[in-house]
């Protein structure tokens, strides 16, 4: 994507220019402190035109050198783990300006937040339906009779403690503490800790608190970045030690969770993921308005992001796509991040939907819109992708928020193994058999060959001398 920025400050004058000095643009905390034109030509690729290996090139994400982020967050989880809540406190005021008393708060001694009205209603909305889609998720247990008097089955133990990160840094995403906290309180997870970064002054965002309080969180943990996920993983003082952390984050969160998953600490994390992203699908039916608006409300989510508009079949006006972008992109308040997000994103042409699909599963997209005419129809050909919209009226935003399904989903392509965030992620689960007498009898001489097999013969007794007591048990009541 070729895009140049130009920006002003409120009295017209020239403020920073081109996408060379990135640096020397102001960032968007000053949100209404200037305003943008962007003229933007997106990349673009026709399938039929490349070469396999082309193909497979462009399911590349932007890279993150981890390898120099785990070189910084390293220190960071090991004073946690030393120090606990003194570092905790120390990095929330070295990266986050904020001088903390205590940084666990009990969410059951912290008085109801007061929100607006239709603010609430939202806020409620969204939790019945994502309680009600993730409660169907529970599992039935199911008794398995393989032979006679061989029963199985398979029974769900919810995670006892588990750890919520939401994020807090560009932007409070209360929305995601509901993401989380919602199927945790279904699963039944005696201990919730939620991170999440303070305010200037401490305190927590009262939308935030008004989730984690209405989803159940126990504890919310004043605190973000790495030092917030080390110190669930570890424990702290005041912090609950969890068995499980969940949630997005940016690339230093990201690190941490990899390195904790692999230590002492011994936690389990919910997926690998990477910056947020979008893959449209359209042909000559959707708007042109819809499609920008799509790609953007990714995009906006922070200059890693990735959005790719792929066009199946002739008919896609590609220049009102564009002009509609620049023309969106000057209106958000984030669209500086929107911006730097397009420089790594491109359109694809395929030649048809099967072309088009195809692409698709290849790239394995966190969010995957197909905004073409009779959309369903083409559901059964996705293989790989975090949360699917189909049609013209299903943005990605209602997943997002409010549709019922969950928004942590993997990406950077990892939907091709992983799926989303689910009430299967706060469960694990636990193989019972019984066997009766008759059924060990049946059964019995079957395994105790197998084990003489493996040269495992403490394995075959285990089997024999049973199969012995109920034969001498026969004969003497015989």
């Amino acid at each position: 994507m070729d895009c140049r920025l130009i920006s002003f400050n409120r009295s017209g004058g020239l403020f920073a220019t081109t996408r060379a000095n990135p640096q020397r643009i102001s960032p968007y905390s000053q949100r209404r402190s200037f305003r943008c034109a962007t003229y933007c030509s997106m990349k673009s690729y026709k399938l039929a035109d490349l070469s396999r290996t082309e193909v497979d090139s462009l399911k590349s994400r932007p890279r993150i050198d981890f390898s120099s982020i785990f070189n910084v967050v390293q220190p960071i989880v090991d004073d946690i783990r030393s120090k606990g809540d003194a570092a905790v406190k120390d990095y929330t005021m070295r990266f986050d300006k904020v001088r903390l008393d205590n940084i666990v708060e009990s969410v059951s001694d912290l008085p109801d937040p007061e929100l607006d009205p239709a603010v609430q209603e939202a806020f409620d909305v969204a939790y019945n339906n994502i309680f009600a889609f993730h409660v169907t998720q529970k599992p039935v247990e199911k008794v398995v009779e393989n032979m006679e008097g061989v029963k199985c089955k398979r029974v769900a133990r919810c995670i006892s403690s588990v750890g919520l990160y939401v994020p807090g840094g560009t932007a409070v995403l209360p929305s995601t503490a509901l993401m989380l906290a919602i199927p945790a309180q279904i699963a039944g997870c005696k201990t919730i800790v939620l991170a999440t970064p303070p305010a200037q002054d401490g305190s927590i965002c009262k939308e935030v608190l008004y989730c984690a309080k209405k989803a159940g969180v126990t504890h919310i943990l004043k605190a973000g970045g790495a030092q917030a996920i080390s110190a669930m993983a570890w424990g702290t003082e005041s912090c609950p030690k969890v068995e499980k952390i969940y949630g997005p984050g940016n690339q230093y969160v990201t690190a941490a969770k990899m390195i904790l998953q692999n230590s002492e600490a011994m936690i389990s994390i919910d997926m690998p993921a990477g910056p947020s992203e979008v893959l449209v699908i359209a042909d000559k039916h959707a708007s042109h308005v819809h499609i920008a608006a799509d790609l953007l409300s990714q995009a906006e989510h922070g200059p890693d992001s990735q959005v790719v508009l792929v066009v199946a079949g002739d008919g896609v006006n590609i220049t009102a796509i564009e002009e509609e972008i620049s023309k969106q992109c000057n209106s958000l308040p984030r669209g500086e991040f929107a911006l730097k997000a397009l420089n790594h994103s491109f359109i694809v042409h395929a030649r048809d939907m099967v072309e088009a699909i195809a692409f698709s599963n290849l790239y394995a997209p966190e969010h995957l819109i197909i905004n073409v005419k009779d959309a369903e129809k083409w559901e059964s050909f996705i293989e790989n992708a975090g949360s699917v919209f189909l049609g013209q009226w299903t943005p990605e935003s209602v997943g997002d928020y409010a549709s019922g399904t969950n928004h942590v989903l993997p990406t950077y392509g990892y939907a091709r193994m992983y799926g989303g965030v689910s009430l299967d992620s706060f469960l694990k689960y636990i193989t019972v058999q019984s066997l009766t007498e008759e059924g060990l009898r049946k059964l019995g001489p079957y395994v105790a060959t197998m084990a003489e097999v493996e040269g495992l013969d403490a394995h075959k007794r285990a089997v024999t001398l049973r199969l012995q007591d109920i034969e001498a048990r026969q004969v003497s009541m015989s």
